[in-house]
């Protein structure tokens, strides 16, 4: 392989192995400013829009040991891939997708798996990991809160009752 393209392949494998997920796309059509648009949305959310050889993201995933791609690899191919959450760059992107009717999602891997366009739609509807979060510490945190308020209930009642009789003692 001459020296160019062994730097463009270490360039792609260094790109997709410091991200746990890349979603492949098909950029047909798109506009080199509607591209800058998607970029500067993705790079918002800690993921890069990176146009790529079919035949580089195959090699280069086949060496680091990714799924198959099967026929998600024809035409125009590029990758969207990050360090941060898989979800907010699939939401980006369709998003971007639903005002612009492009990039077509072809698909993805997600920790060594590949998905389905559809996965990766649904990946885009879950909210996002500080929500998630959020409704976690909720679950976590209510038995706890509910655990305080039955400890307090007597002894408030327990307050209630002297109050009343007090009350009722100084009429």
């Amino acid at each position: 392989m001459r020296p160019e393209k062994t730097m463009l392949l270490e360039e792609v494998k260094q790109r997709i192995q410091d991200s746990p997920y890349a979603i492949i796309t098909d950029y047909t059509g798109l506009k080199v400013s509607e591209i800058s648009e998607l970029r500067k949305r993705l790079r918002a959310v800690g993921a890069r829009y990176t146009v790529v050889k079919n035949s580089m993201l195959r090699l280069a995933a086949e060496q680091l040991g990714w799924p198959e791609f099967g026929g998600l690899l024809a035409g125009q191919t590029a990758i969207i891939a990050g360090s941060r959450d898989v979800c907010s760059a699939a939401k980006a992107v369709k998003n971007f997708a639903a005002e612009f009717k492009r990039p077509v999602i072809r698909g993805g891997v997600l920790d060594g798996r590949l998905l389905a366009a559809p996965d990766v739609a649904a990946l885009a509807d879950l909210p996002s990991r500080e929500v998630l979060l959020a409704r976690l510490l909720s679950v976590i945190s209510a038995p706890a809160t509910q655990l305080a308020r039955i400890i307090q209930t007597p002894g408030a009642q327990l307050a209630r009752v002297i109050k009343a009789k007090s009350d009722k003692g100084d009429s």
